[in-house]
């Protein structure tokens, strides 16, 4: 019954050809190590916080006199309704750690040069529809915070040229962050979800096009392929595991942990908190748009902070494979810049002070200068490394074609050999 099932589909739909050819029988390098396991986790917690958004959905009420009373409602009165909020709130953080961490791995193997700038970008249009969706989710608890940090970011376009003061009425649908805005904040967070699926399909396409990297930074013959499933799928079912444990601990015993203590507290317009901060995942963008003294500079550091990732395809000029992998000045380079990130989530957190805001502004300045000096290291690097003779196994790992492209034409301009 179920081969005539599958055969009456095929004769109608390309199921089996397309589930083999995108699914199970795509071609894979053998050597992708667990790193490569957070793309899939991301799709996994974008299909989690879909299905818990669409019931908590059921039971809110977006009205600025009901929405704090209906998360409560939700908490106490829902069958399970905990549960659903806690695991909502708790995948936010988890979606963002998780693309934070594949943004941090393609950055470390340089899975964004040529062919994979496509790629790259659709990741990057992700990373905004996401953190748009979670700006608009976190004004609808409709507490404190949620309160003053809608009123506080968008009060930011009002620095856009001309229209600002406009641009801001628009977003908010009134003067103020009142019912207009939480009506409208909760039906584009309501649709951005299945706008971000769509463009998971886009980066998906993308990435099944120019095939997936791998460490070495080498496109592998085909031999050195293997099937997705079963010897991936293995592994990144195994990945899951890993997580849902980590995911469950933070849901079933430290579920507040990722709550900020001032959104239990209804919204009042008159009373303003001693410190506003946004979520955790937005905070080293805003120590860098409170680093700027002028509005109008820290609102295009902010957006820039964020854009500059696109400009690593063009940035990163070496031609030496596997990204930071056998590169070590580009590799400490990396280091530093998440130790900058650290530091500029903390800054970001805390109150602001004469000290912390100087730290903020050295941190600013390192980070977009581990941009800027990319292109210098790059060129620098590839040329001593060439002169001195790339690190063990490279050559090994370089098949003949980019031997051709990287070693050779040195040879030819220096007569070094390696």
């Amino acid at each position: 019954m179920k081969n005539r099932i599958v055969k009456w589909i095929d004769q109608r739909f390309p199921l089996t050809s397309f589930v083999k050819h995108e699914l199970t029988g795509y071609p894979t390098p053998r050597n992708l190590n667990y790193w490569w396991n957070f793309g899939f986790l991301a799709g996994f917690v974008l299909v989690l916080q879909v299905a818990t958004g669409i019931f908590l959905a059921m039971h809110y009420k977006a009205d600025i006199a009901q929405s704090f009373d209906s998360i409560q409602h939700i908490m106490r009165d829902v069958n399970y309704g905990w549960l659903l909020r806690f695991m909502h709130s708790t995948g936010a953080s988890a979606f963002f750690l998780v693309i934070y961490i594949h943004m941090a791995r393609t950055l470390y193997y340089g899975s964004y040069r040529m062919p994979r700038e496509l790629m790259w970008w659709t990741g990057q249009g992700l990373l905004l529809l996401l953190m748009a969706t979670a700006f608009m989710g976190y004004l609808l608890p409709w507490g404190q915070m949620s309160f003053w940090g809608a009123t506080v970011i968008t009060n930011l376009f009002r620095a856009t040229p001309f229209i600002g003061d406009q641009v801001v009425i628009w977003l908010r649908g009134d003067y103020t962050v009142g019912d207009a805005t939480l009506t409208r904040f909760f039906a584009l967070h309501y649709l951005f979800p299945f706008l971000i699926i769509g463009a998971v399909v886009v980066h998906l396409v993308a990435l099944h096009t120019v095939k997936s990297s791998n460490p070495s930074g080498i496109n592998l013959a085909d031999k050195e392929n293997i099937p997705f499933h079963p010897y991936f799928t293995i592994k990144d079912f195994f990945g899951l595991g890993i997580f849902l444990i980590v995911y469950c601990i933070f849901v079933f015993f430290l579920p507040d942990s990722l709550i900020e203590p001032a959104n239990n507290i209804p919204a009042n317009p008159m009373q303003t908190p001693n410190h506003i901060v946004p979520e955790w995942y937005f905070l080293p963008f805003y120590a860098i748009l409170r680093s700027v003294p002028n509005m109008v500079g820290g609102v295009v550091a902010m957006f820039l902070s964020v854009m500059m990732f696109s400009f690593m395809p063009y940035l990163d000029r070496s031609r030496i494979p596997g990204g930071a992998l056998y590169r070590p000045v580009f590799r400490l380079q990396y280091y530093l810049f998440m130790i900058d990130m650290l530091v500029l989530g903390y800054i970001g957190y805390i109150p602001p002070t004469s000290q912390t805001i100087l730290i903020g502004q050295i941190a600013t300045f390192c980070y977009f200068g581990s941009f800027f000096v990319v292109p210098v290291i790059s060129r620098a690097e590839e040329r001593w490394l060439i002169k001195r003779g790339l690190p063990p196994g490279v050559e090994a790992l370089m098949a003949s074609e980019a031997r051709e492209q990287i070693v050779l034409p040195h040879r030819r301009r220096s007569g070094d050999g390696l």
